[in-house]
């Protein structure tokens, strides 16, 4: 690529980028969120036409008008935010990128074949809505893989799989990379960049701003090159104390509301005031099922009521809905953002309406409009969301810039008790670590916090206990200090939970 631009209203996207993938060679890509990769990824694979530059594959101009002029030279991608069709079938998803191959049984059997080898099971009969976020993601990197691509480039693949599968994953790569496949790796985990690719480009604000060796060069060269300043530490109170149990679950159950989906069979479930409980898992283990329960999108079936508990500060909600638990101090982030945590199409300003109850923004049924703009302009400001303003559209912004929104949306409101799935899924280090703090500032304000996620690293971080989910079921809480990432990694795989679960185990009575 070769002097690429591209600009958007309000928005250089890309300035003059120049960027080079030898034969073989496994190369990252690196930047803040709204650094253009997303962009430059997607001019490679034809889905956007440059203002100016030009493309070269193996010496020779090309010009990509689709997906299907970049597939046609070997070039295959796995995106950030997915390119599926919800209404079909995950066999019915690959196969419209598989020109000539295998249909009907033998294209399952290929799908099935390479989920298995990869590590990446799914089931190729389960509609794409069925699926949770981790799972589609699944479904992009296998459709990619039966390409057998010369070009594979990667966003993000590893964001929501257990170390073990990430693992995994790598050794395939490794092998792909071995085998004459060049890899573009595209990830916020530096450390994974290092690990794998040989040479690396750093985007900032559109531009070039660095090449460099990253096995070469330590997180914090890459943090620093990328960020221009290093990401800040985590600041956690010492001896922080809890309060009174603000959300709590008993002998939660429920069947899944689809064939595929996994049931939900919760034994105990508490967050108490000032602390933070995170629940690890692999996605598609009833993650989604338990959180809909939680925040009140699902309720209970009436003739489980009785035997089931589930209190939120102080009041049986069992047969409240969303907008009454809202009303009690309870706010949420959905794991989409895209349509579930936003509505793309409506400005920031609006979407902030969406979820606050605050009266000082609607008066006599008229919205409070330099009210609400002013509100959504001040979570732009502390979360530094890189947006115009906020009438800026949410389909506007950058993956991670608008997760730094439907984040910040939320804590500004100071909930009594806070759910999050994968807050920092997409975000770069600079941004997670924003997000991290503003979490454990609302925590050390008296705030409870249940965070939902796949990035154990996250969880470590932020955690005072722990839960893991496996097929639907819940653990019993793991101490933050009692736990380590292979124990936490195999109840996340399924390995030993029924033995981890049992009261001989030192943390299974708390």
């Amino acid at each position: 690529m070769r002097d690429i631009s591209k600009a958007y209203p309000g928005v250089l996207a890309n300035d003059r980028v120049s960027l080079t993938v030898k034969a073989g060679q496994a190369h990252g890509l690196i930047g803040e969120n709204g650094a253009g990769k997303s962009t430059l990824m997607k001019i490679a694979y034809g889905l956007v036409q440059p203002d100016a530059g030009e493309l070269r594959w193996e010496g020779r101009p090309v010009r990509l008008h689709s997906p299907g002029d970049a597939r046609k030279l070997g070039i295959g991608m796995v995106f950030q935010h997915f390119s599926l069709f919800e209404s079909l079938t995950v066999a019915d998803n690959v196969a419209l990128m598989l020109a000539d191959k295998p249909t009907g049984t033998a294209l399952r059997e290929a799908i099935e074949e390479c989920g298995e080898r990869y590590g990446l099971p799914v089931d190729p009969r389960r509609y794409i809505h069925d699926l949770s976020v981790g799972e589609r993601q699944r479904v992009e990197i296998i459709r990619c893989l039966l390409l057998e691509p010369r070009l594979l480039i990667l966003d993000e693949p590893t964001s929501v799989l257990t170390p073990q599968a990430s693992e995994a994953l790598f050794e395939t790569l490794r092998k792909i990379n071995a085998e004459g496949t060049s890899l573009l790796y595209i990830s916020h985990k530096l450390h994974e960049v290092s690990d794998l690719c040989t040479a690396a480009t750093v985007l900032r604000g559109g531009r070039v701003v660095g090449h460099c060796d990253p096995r070469n060069s330590s997180v914090e060269t890459l943090s620093r090159m990328m960020l221009g300043a290093l990401p800040p530490r985590l600041g956690r109170a010492v001896g922080q104390q809890t309060g009174e149990v603000r959300l709590e679950a008993r002998n939660l159950r429920a069947h899944p509301l689809d064939p595929f989906g996994s049931p939900v069979d919760v034994d105990h479930l508490q967050v108490r005031a000032g602390e933070i409980v995170g629940i690890a898992g692999v996605s598609g283990n009833g993650q989604n099922e338990i959180m809909d329960l939680l925040c009140g999108e699902r309720l209970l079936a009436s003739n489980t009521r009785d035997e089931a508990s589930l209190t939120m500060l102080g009041h049986d909600v069992r047969s409240l809905g969303v907008t009454a638990r809202q009303k009690l101090g309870f706010a949420f982030v959905p794991e989409e953002r895209n349509g579930r945590g936003a509505v793309p199409t409506m400005g920031l300003s609006l979407n902030t309406l969406l979820t606050h109850r605050d009266p000082s923004l609607v008066r006599a049924g008229f919205v409070r409009w330099s009210r609400l703009r002013t509100l959504a302009a001040e979570v732009i400001k502390n979360f530094s969301v890189k947006a115009p303003g906020p009438g800026t559209a949410a389909a506007s912004l950058s993956g991670g810039n608008l997760q730094k929104f439907i984040v910040g949306r939320e804590i500004i409101k100071q909930p009594a008790l806070l759910l999050l799935a994968q807050p920092t899924w997409g975000v770069d280090v600079g941004a997670a670590a924003m997000i991290r703090q503003a979490l454990l500032d609302l925590r050390d304000a008296g705030a409870a916090i249940l965070v939902v996620s796949e990035d154990l690293d996250e969880l470590f971080e932020l955690s005072d206990e722990l839960y893991v989910v496996a097929r639907g079921r819940l653990s019993h809480r793991i101490p933050i200090e009692q736990a380590n990432v292979d124990l936490i990694g195999q109840l996340m795989g399924g390995t030993g939970f029924e033995s981890a679960a049992s009261a001989d185990t030192p943390w299974a009575a708390s």
